[in-house]
C-alpha cells in the first residue's frame, strides 16, 4: 500500500504551490515524515526540502429519524504539506 493516496488541489494549495513551491498530499495516516519524503521523491523525482504534517479529526453527525438519534462521523485524514528544493515543480496535469 502506498504513502500517498491523492494530490489535494484546491485554491489554497494551487496558490501554495505557485508561490512558495509547496504541495499538499493525502497521505496515510500512520506515514511518517521520513516516509511521505521518500515516497514523494520517488514518485515524482524531486527533492525534498520540509515536510509538514496535518492530522484531521473525524466530523460528527446527529440525524434526527423516526427511529430515534442516529450517530456518524467521518474518516480520520492526515495531509502532508511538502516543500521542495527552489527550482524543482511537479506537474499534475501533463498526462491530461
Amino acid at each position: 500500500m502506498s504513502v500517498l493516496y491523492k494530490p489535494i488541489i484546491t485554491e489554497k494549495a494551487t496558490s501554495e504551490s505557485e508561490l512558495r513551491n509547496r504541495y499538499t498530499f493525502l497521505v496515510r495516516t500512520n506515514a511518517n515524515k521520513i516516509e511521505i519524503k521518500k515516497a514523494v521523491e520517488l514518485k515524482y523525482g524531486v527533492s525534498v526540502e520540509k515536510v509538514r504534517t496535518i492530522n484531521y479529526r473525524p466530523d460528527r453527525k446527529k440525524k434526527y429519524t423516526k427511529n430515534g438519534i442516529q450517530n456518524s462521523k467521518s474518516n480520520i485524514t492526515k495531509r502532508a504539506i511538502v516543500q521542495l528544493v527552489e527550482g524543482d515543480n511537479i506537474d499534475f496535469y501533463n498526462n491530461i
